[in-house]
Parts: C-alpha cells; structure tokens; sequence
C-alpha cells in the first residue's frame, strides 16, 4: 500500500496508485462473474437475464462487459438543485465535496436537556433547520428515524419534516417502492411537474444492499423505479471488515465495490445513462466490543481509497465523514470528526454523509454537527492549496513596505485578509483574559449556544401553503391504504 500527498492547484490525499485501484476494479469483477450476487427481485432478476448475466434462480452472475457498459453510460457529473428556486448547487464531479447529514439515527441529544430520547418528527424538523442555517452544510439527510408516527409511513413524514424546513438538497430513504414513489410524487409537487423534477432534481434516494452480496427486493425495486423516472440513485453497501466480508481491507473493498457496481448494472440496464452514485460506509466489525466503527483509522483509509476507486472509474462517491464512536461531543468525538472530515475531504468523495453523528451512528446531536460545520470550513481550507501567482506573490508590497514595516495598513492586506485567512466560529483564538470574560465556555458550550441560537431566531424558506396541503394529503392516502 503507498499514501502520500500530491499537490497542483489543491490538496488531495492519495492511498491507491492506478495499479492497485486496476487490480481492485479486477478483483470486483471476478467476484461478480465467479461468485455473483442475489436479487430477491423478479423484474430485477429478468432485466439481468435478458442482458445476459447467467441466472440461477435468485443468483446472477454478471459479465465484466456489462459492468464496463454500465460505467461507461452512468453520467460522470450528477447534479442536485435547490428546492424552492430550481437552481443547480452541487455538481458531484471530480473532487467537488458537498457536506451533509446521515439518516438513520434512533436516538437524538436533546439541545435543551442533553437527554438521550428517541427520534421523532419534531427533532428531525429541529435537525434540518440547524442543517439548513450552517452556510458548510450543502444537503439534507433525516438525523433520525421518526418513531412517532405510524412505521409503515415514518418515511413519508420523514421527508415531510425535512422538506418543510430546507430549501438544500435532501437525500431520502424510503421503506419500499410504495414509499419511494410516494416521495417522488411529492417532489413533483413541489419542482412543478415530472417534467421539471427530472431536469432538475433536489432529492436524491439512498438504498443499499445487504453484505456479502444480497439485493433485497425493496432496494432492486428502488432502483429499478430510480431508473424509469430518471432520477438519481445513490447505491452503497455498508460493509464490516471481519463480519459481513473479508477482514483484510483489500478484500472487504473488493466485496463492497461488487456490491455496488451490481446495483448500477441493474440501474443502467433499467435507464441507460441514469445518474448514479456509488460508494459507501467501509469500516471493521470491532472484534472487542462487535460494534460497526465509525472512528477507526480502517475507516478513514478504506474511505479515503474508495475515493479513489471513484476517482478511477469516473463515478460520484457517496463518502462518510463527520462521525463518532464517543458518547458524547467530548474530545474523542472532536478528533473523529477532524481527522474524517479533512480527509473526505481531499479524497475525492463527493456526496459527504453522516456529519453529526455519534455513538458510532446510533445518536445525533445538533452539537456535534454545528462543531464539524467549523470542521468543514478548515477541511475546505487545506484543500483549496496556495495561491503562486504574480499577484499572491506580492513582491512589489513587500519592497513598499520594507524591513522593519508591517503589512497591516497595506491596500493588498484590505484586499485579501478575508479571503487568504479561515475564520472560525466556534474554535476561538481570543486572548485568555477575554475568554474569562466570555464565561470560560467551552466548545461545547459555545456548540449548544449556537444550536440554540438557530432554533430559535432562524427561519428556513417556506413552501406555498398549497403545495404543503397537498404533501400532507398524500401522507394521509399513503396512511389510509397501509394502515385499513
């Protein structure tokens, strides 16, 4: 394995040379054609037999050149849109990195009293207008499971609380294609057509597979129904290294990277040329407490190579970054979240999910997340490189100024302090004195402050009431029909 830096106009960390992300790509491929995946499927299991993957009962095995033609008609950059104006404000391509939320959290610490409680509409409406208010936050995903409502149609009132409180990018999970095509119909709603969501799409589904190796029916019919209404589809399996595949982090990336490339042949050979977006949670089983780790340093490595895997088949990534083991937003947590939020960062991932969460993914906290907003901001400083240019030299004010002067009155100081410095929030760098002043808060304190803050004085830009009224009706015909 070699790592190292390379440095051009940005700051990009590198953990696979092209040779081993060939022999990885290689070793999918054998792992797709020798051992295959199931589907559990029919329609699924009928498009990859007429294309002519080799199917015995459930079990397909896919020809290399279906996943070189599906790599070479999924579309290179994909684009997500705001929800209110239709503008385009991320463009998944290359290393343009978009950060945002995971979904599927239990448990929520409550700003106000620091109790552990369960998800619900009401916090997963509080954890979107936080998201929405962070100007380093670009999309939305649920930080949280609704729990408060009826479970066969948690997925619609989930989407419902996040769409009500961003104008962002929200990235759904649906319990079925029933929910799926629910949703769908509500973003129509709200873009002003089929038509019109389609050009410019501001939800994106989630969906996984299930390691090692099974597309459970719900997800082949997701993305099967992603397809035919042309929208994106964000496709990763969630693998534990030593559990649900190899303990060696090659062949973990090669059963993971299988998995997702068998969900973009079936989406491709739906609609040739969907928008398609792969990656995932690549991390260990710790084998000492059996928990899916989210702060190990296999973590951060296999993410920081599966963005290469991306970056060398030309595909956007869905990365993982901003998560914690801790129990609490104490010091353990500050270190995870830093150390993968700088590296997703110069990765190559694109699509940054699961900034706020803690206890190794069963918790959110709004404090967390408001700290890894900071977080991203320096991430996207040590990313942006320097500046060697005539004008950034600046030769003509140092011989201006001279020895013995200072820079602090200079025009060029006036022109570009803002831009050449990062200026935190909430990690500090007053004067001791004035941090007694201040109350000696701690980032903590300063994080709840802030969440606080939000909560109460900030207003995200609402839908029409109409357009509202008719989101709430078709949560009541999805409740009417699966609940009679």
């Amino acid at each position: 394995m070699r790592s190292g830096y390379k440095t051009n106009d940005s700051c990009t960390f590198q953990v696979l040379s092209d040779e081993q992300c060939r022999r990885l790509f290689a070793a999918a491929i054998e792992v797709l054609e020798r051992t295959g995946v199931v589907y559990y499927d029919k329609e699924s299991i009928e498009i990859m037999k007429k294309a002519g993957c080799f199917v015995e009962e459930s079990r397909v095995r896919i020809p290399g050149k279906l996943v070189e033609r599906a790599l070479s008609s999924a579309p290179r950059k994909v684009t997500l849109s705001n929800s209110r104006t239709g503008q385009r404000v991320m463009e998944m391509e290359g290393n343009n990195a978009y950060y945002g939320t995971g979904s599927d959290t239990p448990f929520f610490i409550d700003p106000y009293t620091q109790n552990r409680i369960p998800a619900s509409r009401e916090t997963v409406a509080m954890a979107t207008k936080v998201i929405d208010a962070l100007e380093n936050l670009n999309f939305v995903m649920s930080l949280g499971i609704v729990q408060d409502v009826p479970q066969l149609v948690y997925d619609r009132y989930q989407f419902e609380a996040m769409v009500l409180n961003t104008s962002k990018p929200i990235v759904i999970t649906a319990i079925d294609i029933a929910g799926y095509a629910d949703i769908i119909e509500m973003c129509e709603i709200i873009a002003g057509g089929e038509a019109e969501l389609r050009r410019n799409p501001f939800m994106t589904l989630y969906a996984e597979p299930i390691s090692p190796l099974i597309h459970s029916e719900e997800a082949a019919q997701k993305l099967v129904l992603a397809g035919k209404k042309s929208l994106p589809v964000v496709y990763t399996p969630c693998i534990m290294a030593g559990s649900t595949v190899p303990v060696t982090l090659a062949g973990a990336m090669a059963n993971g990277l299988a998995e997702s490339l068998s969900g973009l042949v079936l989406n491709q050979l739906t609609n040739e040329g969907n928008p398609f977006i792969m990656g995932g949670v690549f991390t260990i089983m710790d084998q000492n407490t059996t928990i899916f780790s989210y702060g190990a340093p296999e973590f951060d490595l296999m993410m920081a190579a599966l963005g290469d895997m991306s970056n060398y088949l030309d595909i956007p990534m869905f990365g993982t970054a901003g998560c914690s083991d801790s129990k609490l937003v104490d010091a353990q947590a500050a270190i995870e979240n830093a150390i993968s939020i700088v590296l997703s960062a110069q990765s190559g991932a694109n699509l940054i999910h699961d900034v706020g969460y803690i206890e190794h993914g069963n918790t959110a906290s709004l404090e967390s997340l408001v700290m890894c907003n900071d977080l991203i901001g320096y991430a996207r400083m040590m990313t942006k490189g320097i500046d060697v240019s005539e004008e950034s030299l600046a030769l003509d004010v140092i011989d201006n100024v001279g020895p013995g002067g200072n820079f602090l009155m200079e025009d060029h100081t006036l022109k570009h302090f803002k831009t050449e410095t990062w200026y935190p929030e909430l990690f500090k760098r007053m004067i001791y004195e004035n941090w007694v002043k201040d109350g000696k808060k701690t980032l903590t304190d300063r994080a709840n402050e802030k969440v606080k803050d939000i909560l109460e004085n900030y207003t995200p830009e609402p839908l029409p009431k109409d357009v509202q009224m008719k989101i709430k009706s078709i949560i009541e015909r999805a409740e009417s029909r699966i609940l009679q």
